[in-house]
């Protein structure tokens, strides 16, 4: 598989907007939405009183549509998007790619839809949902991947993985992509070699919250708590993509949506 890290949505004029495309055996995949060309049409219908705050850039040339023709692909070959979680800057694409099928957790998918407590109902946006995606949802159980609660999504792309990792959102989880990192095919356009990459999503915003080398700067987690719906868990997550990215430091790179600073560039 082919992966390429994407920034659909400039936030605030200096933080990507990190969105995986697999380039699978079975078509397409995206990894997270980013913003879509609807949200672009109507902002404030579509992305509400926060599109003041994280200020995304409402560029189409910044969409994943635009991105993936960008790259020389159909973007009607996306098959499927595994969200990491239903937040505006995350599920705004959805609606540029209407056949695909939208891979979400249980727990999400009922707070962010189904059963909305009062802040899911302020902070969602029901207009990104209302060409009516078509759901496959999946719960966690006991499998385990080096330590973190697992699901296999071997049916949407081989090895991939929705990664337990709560404390933004109810339901929030990473999306782990076998082999790729960005690497390309070689001259005999045999299978790539690289880094497998763990797209953590929003578990973390800097790249020092995992990393002690590296110096967080102090309002970001600040900003982290604020967006927090499960505040409690963010040690836990942090403690355990820190010692994963440790352990892996040679074969994966962990990142997340909104570090510029992440590895394996955008």
């Amino acid at each position: 598989m082919r992966i390429h890290q994407l920034n659909c949505g400039t936030m605030a004029g200096i933080s990507p907007t990190r969105v995986l495309l697999v380039e699978a055996p079975g078509g397409l995949v995206l990894v997270d939405s980013g913003i879509g060309l609807q949200d672009i049409a109507d902002p404030a219908g579509r992305l509400g009183p926060l599109r003041h705050l994280v200020r995304p850039a409402l560029d189409p040339a910044e969409t994943a549509v635009h991105r993936i023709g960008a790259l020389g692909l159909d973007p009607r070959d996306v098959r499927h998007i595994v969200l990491t979680h239903f937040d505006v800057d995350h599920i705004g694409g959805l609606a540029d790619f209407p056949d695909a099928t939208v891979h979400v957790t249980t727990q999400g998918l009922t707070r962010a839809v189904r059963l909305p407590r009062f802040v899911e109902r302020r902070r969602y946006r029901r207009a990104q949902l209302e060409h009516g995606p078509n759901y496959a949802e999946y719960e966690f159980g006991s499998d385990r991947w080096e330590g973190l609660r697992m699901l296999s999504l071997d049916h949407v792309a081989e090895g991939m993985m929705f990664v337990d990792l709560p404390g933004h959102t109810m339901g929030h989880a990473g999306v782990f992509v076998p082999g790729g990192a960005g690497a390309g095919h070689d001259d005999d356009d045999e299978t790539p070699v690289g880094k497998d990459i763990l797209h953590a999503g929003d578990a973390f915003y800097h790249r020092g919250q995992i990393d002690p080398s590296v110096r967080t700067p102090a309002v970001i987690p600040l900003q982290e708590r604020a967006f927090a719906l499960e505040p409690g868990a963010i040690a836990m997550t942090h403690s355990g993509l820190a010692a994963l990215a440790r352990r892996r430091a040679d074969s994966l790179d962990v990142v997340c949506a909104h570090d510029p600073s992440g590895p394996g560039g955008l």
